[in-house]
């Protein structure tokens, strides 16, 4: 069994606790996490718009792309550690929801936490990476809050009845 556990920040000590609880003891475990495209990409565009091509060794992007790597090496490795067993980890980078989507395929389960509205029950309680996840996934998907779930209560009210038709 092939277990991948979508580590973001802000949401994956929940998601490497659900790996930990829902993956066998003998499954494979990969923790996924995915940089995207946009903090260095603005800054190559800044430094291109603002001072030109001719010096690339002055482009801020590269250095945002080192940081972004090592942010995320530092994520992973602290995901790992409290996993407390073997795993991979896995770094990629592009548009997140989609390299989310190609990591899972052959998997038998991705793991990922709401990120969106965690006050209200309902589906803004994923952001639109998630939710484009979750409607692509080519496997068994596990949905979990991050922190103790909203109240029955917060549910969205039900739609008006539609009128009687004749």
């Amino acid at each position: 069994m092939r277990v991948i556990a979508w580590i973001t920040e802000g949401t994956w000590p929940s998601c490497v606790d659900a790996a930990r609880s829902h993956a066998p003891e003998a499954a494979g475990i990969v923790l996924l996490h995915v940089t995207g495209p946009e903090a260095p990409g603005a800054a190559h565009g800044a430094f291109a718009g603002l001072l030109g091509r001719g010096h690339p060794e002055r482009d801020p992007g590269t250095a945002v792309e080192h940081l972004a790597t090592a942010s995320a090496e530092q994520l992973l490795a602290r995901a790992a550690q409290r996993l407390g067993r073997p795993c991979d980890r896995v770094e990629r980078t592009g548009r997140i929801e989609r390299e989310v989507v190609a990591a899972a395929e052959g998997a038998d389960l991705l793991i990922l936490a709401r990120d969106g509205d965690r006050t209200h029950l309902g589906p803004r309680s994923l952001g639109p990476a998630s939710r484009f996840v979750v409607d692509h996934a080519p496997c068994p998907v596990l949905l979990v809050w991050p922190e103790t779930a909203p109240a029955v209560a917060t549910l969205p009210p039900p739609p008006p009845r539609p009128p009687h038709l004749p």
